[in-house]
């Protein structure tokens, strides 16, 4: 038995009916009605608890129920659903204050007021989001042209970013140790490419294209680029290096798996492993792809003071001019306060990827 704010449910089980019976007999010898005095008759005949018997009873409803009957008949069970006249909610099932001895409640199906309000409130709200959804996406007569722009972008990236992973991963077989020395000659063309037009991620969020933040995706952008253009493009001493090799391939390992996911998401695609890929490989990655950078930077400095270049000339009173060492070494301090900026950033977005996840599957 399920009493709601709208209805009455009355299930009868195959210990107050015939349980031997089939459905179609059942309905054959089986008879509901309801008298104008609100009270609810049940007769059936067959093969139940008592044997042989007719098994019925009778309900006299506490307020007024409209004359339609609705019941479905199983082997199992007998459902029968009465709608109360008016809708609200009944302190008691029946107008005898002694709940009678065959009727038990339904906990399957058990709601109080409370827990009734909460779920038509948020069937409400549900409707109303997905109308708002919706009503957005028909009055934005440009969303097809950003989806597009957008998956080609990632999957212009994506493919970038393989190329050069690949590459490495190939070379580092055949060649192995002597493949750290000669990445920038045989990648730099194609990590110029990827990087410049990783400057689109910032402009993105500015023009509402993407729901990223301006700032992390600043801080990552211009934080490469600066290794990539000022430290290993300027300087032929680090082009030889075997930090270019780490710092490359760190950076290709993040990409193939974050472009890939993005670039499904445009199309409203979602693959688990890929995923979670996406929102765990920045764990152990992140922070060695600063480590390589930090190593790039210190290991520059001594070319920078040497070679004197990008230096900013001062007065003869204060001497010749101001290294650019000294700015790397602020940008040092910069780079790892951005480190856990972005960290925090990251770690709040698989937080709340995985939070609202387990939401849904409880």
């Amino acid at each position: 038995m399920e009493v709601c704010q709208w209805c009455v449910h009355v299930r009868l089980g195959h210990s107050s009916i015939p349980a031997s019976v089939t459905a179609d007999h059942l309905d054959q010898n089986l008879d509901i009605n309801l008298q104008e005095n609100n009270t609810l008759h049940f007769r059936a005949l067959g093969h139940g608890a008592k044997g042989e018997n007719e098994y019925k009873f009778s309900l006299e409803f506490l307020e007024p129920v409209r004359p339609e009957i609705n019941h479905k008949s199983t082997q199992r069970q007998v459902d029968i659903k009465v709608k109360k006249r008016e809708e609200r909610w009944w302190d008691r099932l029946t107008l005898q204050e002694k709940k009678p001895v065959f009727l038990a409640p339904d906990f399957d199906r058990w709601l109080d007021e409370s827990d009734a309000e909460m779920e038509l409130q948020a069937k409400e709200e549900a409707k109303i989001n997905k109308i708002s959804v919706e009503s957005r996406v028909r009055q934005d007569p440009y969303l097809g042209l950003k989806k597009g722009y957008l998956f080609m972008y990632n999957l212009v990236q994506f493919l970038g970013f393989s190329w050069i992973f690949v590459n490495m991963t190939v070379r580092l077989f055949i060649l192995g140790q002597d493949s750290f020395y000669d990445t920038f000659h045989t990648t730099a063309d194609m990590m110029y490419f990827c990087q410049m037009m990783a400057v689109l991620e910032i402009i993105n969020p500015l023009l509402g294209l993407v729901k990223t933040g301006f700032f992390p995706a600043m801080i990552q952008v211009s934080g490469r680029n600066t290794i990539l253009f000022v430290i290993f493009g300027s300087l032929e001493e680090m082009q030889n290096k075997a930090v270019v090799f780490f710092v490359f391939y760190l950076w290709s390992t993040i990409e193939i798996f974050r472009y890939p996911f993005y670039m499904l998401a445009c199309i409203g695609t979602e693959w688990k492993l890929l995923t979670w890929l996406r929102y765990t490989l920045w764990i152990p990655l992140y922070p060695l792809g600063s480590i390589a950078e930090a190593v790039a930077v210190i290991q520059s400095l001594p070319i920078f003071d040497e070679s004197s270049l990008f230096s900013l000339p001062l007065p003869a009173v204060m001497g010749h001019s101001l290294s650019f060492s000294y700015v790397l070494q602020l940008y040092l301090v910069l780079m790892f306060l951005g480190l856990f900026i972005n960290f925090r950033h990251l770690y709040k977005q698989r937080r709340r990827r995985y939070r609202s996840r387990k939401r849904k599957v409880h």
